[in-house]
């Protein structure tokens, strides 16, 4: 039943895998594990990334289910082990945990090679379409005079930061908790795609970045963990180009911006697997903001963001094919239900 997306999410990671080593081999460089500190390493890190993701179910929920009561336990869980982590729930997890991980590890890979393949940079052709969108001004510097440089900063800084844990948060909930198994499939092959068209972004057009090539217009910015974080960024990537003997990531890469194409893509799963009005909002919110922190904190250019939302839709369209979205116009959709059997049921998109 799930074939397709199965099929959709081994082969998106065997192709960014392969070319993850076939870079390696051609820069002489060793894969790298990018958060080798965390969980140890690989082989140890997915059975406990699994194993968490099976405990974050049970426990809270036998604990809440029971009161607290010691006696009441095995049983709760092994009725929830019955009804909800079944063959097909423990594929999904299982496969889309291994593929995502995969896809994740490889994009960080490659985007870390890129200054060794690639030389050229195309950061003033993009600035030049930046200022020109603005009427000859800086998008940044338009920003920081609308929204100030001290209140608006931090606000955007946790905004901005808030996607590190948004990642492995996301795609722990869909693949766990969504009761129509066909989201979560829909979901991880949407990110999985994205993190793989982001990657191909990068060798498209190559830049660094507004905020390390024009350091200028972000200066007056009120110092905040953004700035920590993009300043630890130029130092790896200086350690990477400059220290042969050092095995680290650089991770600076501009277009496309993935902070604006995952933000979007999981407000469009929240819009449309969730029927939480609220949480809809409030996504919808992260995403505009999100968008809003890219150009004020110099982080990417307006084509960028734009490149962005196109992987997104992208993503997010191809990700509904895989897993047998039906994507219909509501009121053509609503006419074919009237002219079906009563009892028929159409998905809309």
């Amino acid at each position: 039943m799930y074939r397709r997306a199965q099929i959709t999410l081994v082969a998106n990671a065997l192709l960014i895998g392969i070319a993850a080593i076939v870079v390696s081999i051609a820069t002489g460089k060793p894969l790298i594990d990018p958060d080798g500190s965390f969980l140890g390493p690989t082989w140890m890190r997915l059975p406990i990334l699994l194993l968490a993701a099976l405990a974050l179910d049970l426990v809270p929920r036998t604990l809440w289910e029971s009161r607290f009561k010691p006696t009441l336990w095995r049983a709760i869980a092994l009725k929830r082990l019955r009804t909800h982590w079944n063959h097909e729930r423990l594929t999904l997890v299982g496969l889309g945990v291994i593929c995502f991980y995969i896809v994740y590890v490889s994009y960080r890979n490659l985007k870390s090679a890129l200054p060794a393949l690639i030389q050229a940079q195309y950061d003033h052709e993009l600035h030049l379409i930046d200022k020109a969108l603005f009427f000859g001004n800086e998008p940044g510097a338009v920003l920081q005079g609308m929204l100030g440089t001290h209140v608006a900063a931090w606000f955007l800084s946790y905004i901005y930061l808030w996607f590190l844990p948004l990642v492995p948060i996301a795609v722990t909930c869909w693949l766990v908790w969504s009761r129509n198994l066909s989201y979560g499939y829909w979901f991880v092959c949407a990110q999985a795609l994205a993190w793989t068209l982001g990657t191909v972004s990068y060798y498209a057009l190559p830049t660094v970045g507004p905020g390390i090539q024009y350091v200028q217009v972000y200066a007056p910015l009120a110092h905040t963990p953004t700035t920590d974080l993009m300043n630890s960024l130029v130092n790896a990537r200086h350690n990477a180009l400059w220290d042969a003997q050092a095995n680290a990531a650089q991770t600076v890469a501009g277009f496309a911006s993935l902070h604006v194409a995952i933000t979007l893509l999981t407000a469009l799963m929240v819009q449309y697997t969730v029927s939480i009005r609220w949480l809809k909002i409030v996504f919808w919110i992260n995403c505009a903001c999100t968008c809003v922190a890219t150009l004020y904190f110099g982080w990417h250019y307006v084509s960028d963001d734009v490149a962005g939302v196109m992987i997104a839709l992208t993503s997010f369209y191809l990700g509904g094919i895989a897993s047998k979205q039906r994507f219909r116009r509501k009121g053509f959709a609503q006419r074919e239900a009237l002219q079906a059997a009563r009892d028929a049921k159409i998905t809309t998109v």
